[in-house]
């Protein structure tokens, strides 16, 4: 019997080591035709153009929903960092391009209720007036600079559940306001 567990954990280990190996393999192979590969953006002191330097101050919050100009101002950051090609900067007199903006009201709607008069499912929607301006003062043109999104988030009787849903809802509208924005501007930088 000795003999024969042996065998078996010898089986096992070659097992292991060929699936290691295989997946090592296949994530060479998948990895190396992607044509992608970590990059940072060109700097004067790597030899290319600087990055461009924007900043994202907060946006005006004309709106009654207390934090989301933090979620939309933080939306438009990450965006900016996701996409890479420029340095956010904290200073306005530092930066090549400002993005400001103001945030309308709030729209809230209920869209589907209970047979006993009780909200189930709400839509909030976000209307965000955004603009681009150079160092020199000059407008960037943007081919939109109203953006308007809604989500729809399910209500409950827990408020603080109906209020993370709606957090939630609200995070998922800045992070589309943020994307289309970006597609926006670039276009508009374009020469």
């Amino acid at each position: 019997m000795g003999g024969d567990g042996s065998t078996r954990r010898a089986r096992t280990r070659a097992a292991v080591a060929a699936r290691a190996i295989g997946l090592a393999v296949l994530f060479a192979v998948a990895g190396s035709g992607c044509g992608y590969q970590l990059v940072r953006p060109p700097t004067a002191a790597s030899g290319g153009a600087q990055a461009l330097r924007v900043a994202v101050p907060p946006l005006q919050n004309d709106s009654f929903e207390p934090g989301v100009d933090a979620l939309l101002t933080d939306a438009l950051r990450r965006e900016f960092l996701r996409r890479g090609g420029v340095s956010l900067v904290d200073s306005t007199a530092n930066a090549d391009v400002v993005v400001s903006g103001r945030i309308h009201p709030l729209e809230t709607f209920v869209t589907s209720v209970s047979s006993v008069a009780a909200a189930l499912e709400q839509q909030v929607e976000v209307e965000v007036d955004l603009a681009a301006r150079r160092s020199d003062g000059s407008e960037i043109p943007l081919s939109s600079n109203s953006f308007v999104e809604w989500e729809l988030y399910l209500e409950s009787a827990d408020v603080q559940a109906a209020r993370k849903n709606r957090q939630e809802a609200l995070r998922r509208v800045a992070s589309v306001i943020a994307t289309r924005f970006h597609e926006v501007l670039s276009a508009g930088l374009r020469p």
